[in-house]
């Protein structure tokens, strides 16, 4: 498994986004700590990857950081907590990192990396993020596919973070691929929505 570049339409070309799924962590306490110490060399987006139903979730969050870093209007310090601020469908950011961001009990983590190119700070190269991800992140690397991710979710945290509960007619959905389809539907709509 490599860190893989996604691409986003409509974001800024100087912009570059790199994705990453580790199950099994063993070091989230160590990985959560540099966080707190505001570590530079750990400039992560790191979300616990029970709370992501879909890569489409993921990257609405990721397109909403980077639009807002883009035209200057970040709440929060850089374009990687921004990320982890936008898949809270409320404006509250404490929240945000405590239900969305990594913890010390996070067992899968989706980790995002946005670097931006400019003439005087030519961004990382995606072997040498990788490299530090690979010393750094003690689990099992898999490639970031819906998948992968849909094995991770806690269904019932999601509906409860996203206010999702006694929907009559998503539960009386039978098919489990269609029943998936509205419900990220629903959380894609309200990341969109927050904030307007």
């Amino acid at each position: 498994m490599t860190l893989g570049t996604v691409s986003i339409e409509h974001i800024p070309s100087s912009y570059t986004v790199y994705l990453a799924l580790y199950r099994d962590i063993s070091n989230a306490a160590f990985l959560h700590q540099q966080l707190l110490d505001r570590n530079a060399d750990f400039e992560y987006a790191f979300i616990d990857a029970s709370v992501v139903v879909s890569r489409r979730q993921l990257l609405s969050a990721v397109f909403k950081a980077v639009t807002s870093a883009a035209s200057g209007a970040l709440k929060t310090p850089n374009v990687h907590s921004e990320i982890v601020v936008s898949l809270n469908p409320s404006n509250n950011i404490a929240d945000s990192y405590r239900r969305f961001g990594i913890s010390p009990s996070t067992k899968d983590l989706l980790i995002v990396k946005v670097t931006q190119w400019s003439e005087s700070s030519p961004c990382q190269t995606r072997d040498s993020l990788q490299n530090h991800l690979r010393t750094n992140v003690q689990g099992s690397p898999v490639d970031a596919t819906d998948a992968n991710i849909a094995t991770m979710t806690d269904l019932a945290k999601v509906r409860k973070y996203y206010k999702l509960n006694g929907l009559g007619w998503l539960d009386a959905i039978k098919d489990e691929k269609t029943k998936h389809s509205e419900l990220d539907t629903l959380i894609v709509s309200s990341i969109a929505l927050r904030g307007l």
